[in-house]
């Protein structure tokens, strides 16, 4: 059933909360808008942060390129560190490799980021492929993330049947099903209440420990 499994990447492998926060909050300060509480900035995890800028502080495409820009300043030097694999997970991975199945990290973050972040935490050899957006903002829809993902491990129409992708916002289920593959929502991310099941996710999973139960038993 779970023959090819792609992992979203913050809110699903790791908990990416501070760095991307932090760095988001830095961003906007640049343009003059304070947002102290961080908690309320858990909105940038997981879309593109260009059209989350837009979306909820009403930047114009030039001011949330900026702010973009200011977000990596901070993000290259100290924000990609700040973070930790959610407990369980690397066990699981590592499981997963030791079995058939072909496995691959697939993320709307910049892949260079991704590959970093998968470097240091000495995840890299637990996939067979590693996919991401890009740094210029063309690949910011997730779904152009995910045929990429596809293409590289050249899924067929009928091995999508056994092609699931494995996040925790309703970017990734949309995506997901844009593919024509299904969606594993994780509730131990960072979606809204109520936004795994509004977009559709095929199957839902409270903790890690479900998620392994899901894959491998």
């Amino acid at each position: 059933m779970f023959k090819n499994i792609l992992f979203d990447l913050d809110g699903t492998i790791a908990n990416s909360s501070e760095g991307i926060t932090k760095c988001a909050q830095y961003g906007l300060a640049a343009l003059g808008i304070d947002e102290p509480d961080l908690k309320k900035l858990y909105v940038v995890i997981g879309p593109p942060l260009r059209v989350t800028y837009m979306k909820y502080w009403g930047l114009t495409a030039e001011q949330a390129e900026l702010g973009v820009a200011k977000y990596r300043e901070r993000y290259t030097t100290t924000g990609i560190y700040e973070q930790f694999i959610f407990p369980g997970m690397e066990d699981l991975l590592k499981d997963l490799a030791r079995t058939d199945k072909n496995v691959g990290l697939c993320t709307g973050k910049p892949e260079v980021y991704a590959r970093i972040i998968t470097d240091h935490f000495q995840l890299t050899q637990y996939f067979k492929d590693i996919s991401g957006s890009t740094l210029d903002g063309k690949m910011d829809n997730k779904s152009t993330v995910v045929a990429k993902s596809l293409c590289n491990f050249k899924i067929t129409d009928d091995d999508k049947a056994n092609t699931y992708l494995i996040g925790d916002r309703k970017e990734d289920v949309l995506a997901a099903h844009a593919n024509g593959i299904k969606a594993v929502g994780v509730r131990f991310g960072f979606a809204q209440a109520g936004e795994l099941e509004e977009a559709g996710a095929d199957i839902i999973v409270d903790t890690v420990e479900d998620l392994r139960k899901l894959l491998l038993e």
